[in-house]
């Protein structure tokens, strides 16, 4: 198993929960050479990718779309949309010369409801639907499937760079009247990248605790 992460401390408290076996990568996904350089020394270390699993998130800032700061824009866009386009891009290489791969593309219910209040979010979260949708039919023949899930909030670090209101207006539109957890989420993010999951791609999987969805 490899872990990517910009954060020397997030890679360190990573392995340390996981145990052995685990290499870490530091790269900032923003950057498609380094993306690509995070690529090359997985598969040194590893001798191949069967399965990636892309959640790198920001939220940006929480306000009106005709007053969202332009520079914050183009950074939520960058980590949430190109950088998972990066990674995506990067290891579909590998997966086809192994004719195996299972990629999941974390994106949001955001992407498909549109938060008011967070419109770089909701927009970079419904780009990935759509990419996990493209690179899902060009990949439906090579034995390679692309998913993604959307998830409502979820309690994680992100909540730190959200406002309380947003929070709360978040937690109001849940019907079962409580976040999500990581573990259900992983549950589901497991399947996606199993053997079993043979027969399912370009998909888009809710754990929304019953929030509606178009």
């Amino acid at each position: 198993m490899a872990i990517w992460d910009m954060s020397p401390g997030a890679l360190a408290k990573a392995r340390d929960m996981i145990g052995g076996g685990v290499t870490g990568v530091r790269v900032d996904i923003t950057d498609p050479d380094a993306v690509q350089a995070a690529q090359e020394e997985t598969l040194s270390a590893l001798g191949g990718i069967d399965i990636l699993v892309a959640s790198a998130g920001i939220t940006g800032p929480n306000t009106t779309t005709w007053e969202y700061p332009i520079d914050a824009w183009r950074k939520v866009v960058d980590v949430n949309l190109n950088g998972l386009f990066y990674c995506n891009r990067a290891v579909v290489p590998s997966m086809l010369s192994g004719a195996y791969g299972r990629i999941v593309n974390v994106a949001s219910i955001a992407g498909k409801e549109g938060n008011p209040n967070a419109s770089a979010y909701s927009a970079s979260k419904a780009a990935v639907i759509g990419l996990t949708k493209s690179l899902g039919k060009e990949l439906a023949k090579n034995n390679i499937t692309v998913n993604c899930v959307t998830p409502a909030a979820v309690r994680t670090p992100i909540f730190d760079q959200m406002s309380q209101p947003h929070i709360d207006y978040m937690l109001s539109k849940i019907p079962m009247g409580r976040f999500g957890t990581i573990e259900e989420v992983a549950a589901l993010i497991c399947w996606l990248a199993s053997e079993e999951c043979s027969f399912t791609t370009g998909g888009v999987f809710d754990v929304s605790g019953g929030r509606a969805t178009y």
